[in-house]
């Protein structure tokens, strides 16, 4: 079974403390934009992963069935056997995720964030669809696929943690476990940091396979990705590689660079790609985070319909059995659609005020038709009457930053 979605109260309880140290400490490693954009991604992550699940756990399942060379039963011991063997597959997962072009298009949304806390962590992928490849090894072996989904979720949920800068290193531990401070390296995007620390539990797999590096003082590190999101839209932050890769394979003249932009190492492009769209480089030494100023209005707007979305998500795994598929579709449509539609508010983009309102229409047309509990109902009403009292400051807003010099910046930063 996974334990991940038993977790997540838990995830919710260690970022308060986080925020707490963060008040008592006086750091500024939170930003409300960043953070609903990290966890905006982590809900869709959950969505998307049931639609993607089936076909490779069925699969996992038939080579279990047919073709196991061992059985390894369920002893504490075989389990902790099966929990390592998962950590090395997912070692090798993440690395070629780092160093394949296609499997970074769909890894780059956990690295895109410019901050490092533990909503970081909750920036999952929601469009990986070769990863369950690493772990077919472990069917052969005779890893049962209830027990693989179970290490699997403790191997996710381990990698929690990890995400702080709140906690410095951990003496002997650095040199066996993923700890915060080779994870941060991890996350760093300094030259000496690319394609390092790759485990998800154990570190020695680095340590074996000579991609370790540790942190350094006098190179602290600087989160994010080279080709920076400037955007809150997760739809945006889960496309943006393939976007780019899509261009390139369509644009290049030649039929093998068609194929290997694709597959070849990440960052590689053919020449007449680099010759007739270059891309800009970056200069780290002149970094800025991208950032929209925002007012304290807009940021507990943000909230609000971040707490929207979550609540949503979690009623529908916590009930996905009792859902037909075309109402499991539409509560999916229906959380992307918010999704996209409060990464908007936060850019001050007028669009998001329209999203906005056709998300409450929905809403209003769920509470009046779908025999639904009495209390989530008004759950529902609750929140859409929180958001509409804020909607006239909020359009006040938008029509202050409608300024074409404002404008203009505004839509020179998010495109």
């Amino acid at each position: 079974m996974s334990y991940i979605i038993y977790a997540i109260p838990f995830f919710f309880l260690l970022i308060a403390l986080e925020l707490l140290a963060e008040y008592v400490r006086k750091t500024d490693y939170y930003r409300t934009n960043d953070a609903i954009n990290s966890l905006t991604a982590g809900v869709l992550s959950r969505m998307f992963g049931i639609l993607k699940a089936l076909v490779p756990f069925t699969l996992y399942i038939m080579l279990y069935d047919n073709y196991a060379l061992f059985s390894l039963g369920d002893s504490i011991w075989l389990g902790l056997l099966a929990f390592v063997l998962y950590d090395f597959c997912y070692y090798w997962n993440h690395r070629f995720g780092h160093e394949m072009s296609i499997l970074w298009a769909a890894h780059v949304v956990h690295h895109s964030s410019e901050e490092y806390n533990l909503t970081t962590a909750l920036r999952q992928t929601s469009g990986s669809f070769l990863s369950w490849i690493f772990y077919l090894p472990l069917a052969f072996l005779g890893v049962d696929p209830l027990l693989l989904l179970s290490v699997g979720s403790l191997n996710l949920i381990y990698q929690f943690w990890v995400h702080t800068r709140h906690i410095g290193r951990l003496g002997w531990l650095e040199w066996v476990f993923v700890t915060p401070s080779n994870h941060r390296a991890h996350h760093a995007q300094n030259q000496i940091y690319i394609d390092r620390n790759y485990g998800g539990v154990f570190i020695i797999w680095d340590r074996l396979f000579g991609s370790f590096q540790d942190e350094l003082d006098a190179e602290p590190p600087i989160y994010g990705i080279r080709k920076a999101l400037h955007s809150w839209n997760p739809i945006y932050a889960n496309t943006q590689v393939y976007q780019q890769l899509i261009k390139d394979s369509w644009r290049t003249k030649a039929w093998s660079d068609k194929f290997k932009v694709w597959f070849g190492k990440t960052g590689w492009r053919p020449a007449d790609m680099e010759r007739d769209y270059p891309l800009g480089r970056v200069d780290l030494t002149r970094f800025e985070k991208f950032d929209i100023p925002l007012s304290t209005l807009r940021k507990v707007y943000g909230l609000i319909q971040h707490g929207l979305t979550t609540f949503i998500g979690l009623v529908f795994l916590l009930n996905i059995t009792q859902l037909a598929v075309l109402q499991q579709i539409l509560v999916i449509a229906w959380v992307v659609y918010a999704s996209v539609a409060v990464g908007e508010i936060l850019s001050l983009k007028l669009l998001g005020w329209w999203l906005e309102i056709v998300k409450y229409l929905f809403v209003f047309a769920a509470v009046m038709t779908q025999p639904v509990p009495m209390w989530l109902n008004l759950t529902l009403v609750a929140f859409a009457l929180v958001s509409a009292m804020m909607w006239p400051s909020l359009r006040k807003e938008h029509v202050h930053h409608a300024k074409p010099e404002e404008n203009e910046e505004n839509i020179a930063i998010t495109s």
